[in-house]
């Protein structure tokens, strides 16, 4: 075969390199071509490299004799990426150690000449054994070695002997492997959620693959095979593209290189790029949890009573099945087919099988799965009732869904239940908050309806409800909305009634309004409650909506719920639950002040000035589960009251950036005077809640000498902002979204309603609240949240006189606030 190199000697760096240069920069090669390509090109010049150095250093034919030169690892299987290092192993008798490190110098050095990282070592067969017993990870590279010169008598010796001892150690040996897999997937994360992956170390990726490889070489047990290579390749494909657009050898599928990756490999986009490797490693996790599996039944079953087992009337013992449900039992603690089960005549076996399975919490067998994908016929449409509540029974499992789920989508009969779960599968979402792409989320969010299904009369719809309320993230435009249509079409063809199809439809449909009108409206205003009364309609929904959106918030992450956000939406159910019921007063109380903030407004009053009170709170996040009842820390409250004036949104704000205090919530209201108190005007009373960045929070006292001189103009809060953020510039990161600022359309009577979505970021607060005054607008009420990185604000706005902005105004203010935010 002629090579690009062949026209110079075989040892020669200068021709390798060209080469091999010429090969990486060729578009005609890549992928499983190129890395055999530049593999074979590496061996025909280290191969040459060592027969110039063996017969320089020992004469021919000796030279040969008793050393041979070994590929391990990558290397090994032939899998070169651009930036791979070149694993290599220098095996020799022992009977001339001068002569082999005469032999190793000559090898290494024009190797290290040409900038390849080198991973390399000098070892006799015994040696090479002694290194594998004690080093797991050296006895997986020397799994794959492969002979590239010198005694081929020597290297297919060692490798015979390694991986006999292999096999003979593998029950001690198996387990330190799987340690070594779950000790990784705790440190580095499930690759197929991840937005920046680790595309070796990560849980789905190749090093697990390679573990796969060793384990079936053990011949204990196999993976499955069904699309594991092409998952393997697809990886490799990207790490190669990736090391030719970075020019490093890096493993890491950095944000900022997404786009070039995908370019490189002909793909639409950055989305495209991590969804299909996000695909490639779900086949590998799902593999690697069928295999150990397997291997752990294997290691019980040699280790229970073995002698009593071999007297037994020479045949094998019949495993025990016990019944789960009709055309399924449990065997070896997986859930199987029965013998009797005719999965081509019984449509709703699928998903008896997986609920049975999910509830009995065991795994679903992938042989059982596979004979169910290869003859179950498909439900007709609409589904029997059986199948509807088979699924809602699988959903409900908790737990355990998840894996029995990723069962049925590794043979693709979740697509084949529910075809509109093909644009949601494996699909990334970018947002920090979500820990999920968005099929797990869906399952997720699930899982944690199922711990609530004691809250609400129709759990089915809950469950359902679950699975379908992101539905809409594979389509275009919102996705409550899209996915209000696909809801409606799941609902029908699984065999939901017109009513109740109705009530999935406005779930999906609004599955964010508690949430985000919790947090973003003056709950004591009527219009609020009046429009999410008229959205849901009945109790019976507004009971399932309260119980998906904390399913919801708990599926997507750490940051998405808390025990103040929790208590926010409970406050708003029942004021919505109490107008639904017929119990609506024509003013709704607007929240009496409490003595403290009654005290504070008239100090403020009497002195002029503002007045403050600092208070520690740690709330506990109700859960059902006791054991989850721990203190939860939303900060500092800090109160303030100062007579009304300008400028004391602006004000505050900049003072508690400043002093670098996160605003986690804020609330703004005026007060008028308390009975007997002679004062012109009203008090405002500020209610926030704050956190130190770090270190201690201040005295109060110097908080409130701050405001003081901010509130008098003696105090430049914007200048000392701005020569703090010069001081610290922000790190390179991936480019937020631009802040947008809306006018919500009829959402109260009493005053305009300015939107703000944003990145989080010390003096946000000061900024809106500064553009605010500058626009002329007067600020009643605020309601401030942060959800991971994102500022989500609205802001209660009137015109000097007290009354809502018109139309023009409110849009012209939302136009300011958002340039001076874009600024």
């Amino acid at each position: 075969m002629h090579h690009p190199h062949a026209s110079h000697p075989p040892d020669d760096p200068a021709g390798y390199a060209a080469a091999r240069l010429r090969l990486l920069t060729e578009d005609a090669h890549s992928g499983p071509p190129r890395r055999a390509a530049l593999s074979r090109l590496t061996d025909d010049w280290l191969a040459g490299l060592f027969t110039t150095a063996a017969t320089g250093t020992g004469g021919e034919p000796a030279g040969l004799r008793g050393i041979s030169l070994v590929a391990v690892g990558g290397y090994g299987r032939g899998e070169l990426s651009p930036r791979s290092d070149l694993d290599l192993v220098l095996l020799h008798d022992g009977t001339d150690p001068h002569r082999v490190a005469a032999l190793a110098d000559r090898l290494w050095y024009p190797v290290w000449d040409l900038g390849l990282a080198l991973d390399h070592s000098v070892r006799t067969p015994a040696e090479a054994r002694r290194t594998a017993a004690d080093d797991l990870k050296a006895q997986l590279g020397l799994l794959d070695a492969r002979h590239l010169a010198g005694d081929l008598g020597l290297t297919t010796a060692t490798r015979t002997t390694v991986l006999a001892d292999w096999r003979n150690q593998a029950p001690k040996r198996l387990p330190e492997l799987q340690e070594l897999c779950a000790a990784r997937a705790t440190r580095q994360g499930e690759l197929r959620y991840l937005l920046e992956p680790d595309l070796k170390e990560a849980r789905g990726g190749l090093r697990d693959a390679t573990a796969l490889r060793a384990v079936a070489a053990s011949w204990l047990a196999d993976a499955p095979r069904e699309g594991l290579d092409d998952a393997r390749r697809r990886l490799l494909d990207v790490r190669d593209a990736l090391h030719l657009t970075t020019g490093r050898a890096t493993d890491r599928l950095a944000l900022q290189e997404q786009d070039q990756v995908a370019a490189a490999l002909g793909l639409l986009d950055a989305d495209a790029l991590l969804r299909q490797v996000y695909e490639a490693a779900r086949v590998i996790a799902y593999a690697a949890d069928v295999t150990w599996r397997e291997v752990g039944r294997v290691l019980r079953s040699r280790a229970v009573r073995p002698r009593l087992r071999a007297m037994l009337s020479g045949g094998k013992q019949p495993a025990e099945r016990s019944p789960l449900a009709e055309g399924v039992v449990e065997q070896d603690g997986e859930a199987v087919l029965a013998r009797t089960a005719r999965p081509e005549r019984d449509p709703v076996l699928p998903l008896r099988a997986a609920a049975a399975a999910a509830q009995a919490g065991l795994p679903l067998s992938p042989h059982a799965v596979r004979r169910l994908a290869a003859t179950t016929r498909p439900l007709p449409t609409p589904w029997p009732a059986e199948a509807r509540e088979q699924l809602v029974t699988l959903l409900g499992a908790g737990r355990p869904t998840v894996d029995v789920w990723e069962a049925l989508e590794a043979e693709e009969l979740i697509t084949r239940l529910l075809p509109d779960w093909e644009r949601v599968r494996c699909r990334p979402q970018r947002n920090a908050v979500h820990l999920w792409t968005v099929d797990r989320h869906l399952i997720e969010t699930a899982v944690r309806a199922s711990a609530l299904t004691r809250r609400v009369h129709r759990p089915d719809l809950l469950l359902v409800a679950a699975l379908l309320h992101d539905i809409g993230k594979g389509w275009p435009g919102d996705h409550s909305v899209a996915g209000e249509t696909i809801a409606r079409d799941v609902a029908t063809r699984i065999g939901f009634d017109r009513t109740d199809t109705a009530v999935l439809a406005t779930l999906v449909r609004h599955h964010l309004l508690l949430v985000d009108t919790a947090t973003r409206r003056d709950l004591d205003d009527p219009a609020t409650v009046r429009s999410v009364a008229d959205a849901v309609g009945s109790q019976g929904t507004l009971e399932l909506l309260h119980a998906l959106t904390e399913a919801d918030a708990l599926a997507t992450g750490p940051a998405a719920w808390s025990a103040w956000r929790g208590s926010l939406v409970a406050d708003l159910v029942a004021r919505v639950a109490a107008r639904l019921a017929g119990d609506t007063p024509a003013e709704p109380d607007t929240g009496a002040p409490t003595a403290e903030q009654e005290r504070l407004a008239v100090e403020a009053l009497r002195t002029g000035g503002p007045v403050l009170a600092l208070h520690a709170r740690a709330e506990t996040l109700a859960h059902d589960d006791p054991a989850h009842d721990l203190p939860e820390p939303l900060g500092v409250e800090l109160l303030i009251a100062v007579p009304e004036q300008t400028g004391v949104l602006p004000a505050v704000a900049g003072v508690l950036a400043l002093h670098r205090l996160t605003v986690r919530t804020a609330e703004l209201r005026a007060l008028d005077p308390p009975e007997g108190v002679e004062a012109a005007g009203s008090v405002l009373l500020l209610d926030w809640r704050v956190a130190a960045e770090y270190g201690s929070l201040p005295q109060g006292a110097r908080l409130r000498a701050d405001l003081v001189r901010a509130l008098d103009g003696t105090f430049d809060i914007a200048s000392r902002l701005a020569e703090r953020d010069a001081a610290y510039p922000r790190r390179r990161g991936v480019e937020p979204p631009p802040p947008r600022v809306t006018v919500a359309p009829a959402a109260s009577r009493l005053a305009t309603v300015i939107e703000v979505r944003a990145q989080d970021a010390p003096g946000l607060l000061f900024r809106i609240g500064r553009a605010l005054e500058a626009a002329g607008a007067r600020v009643r009420s605020a309601h401030v949240s942060t959800l991971g990185a994102n500022a989500l604000d609205a802001f209660y706005v009137t015109q000097g006189d007290g009354v809502p902005l018109p139309d023009d105004k409110a849009l012209a203010v939302a136009r300011d606030l958002e340039s001076a935010l874009r600024a």
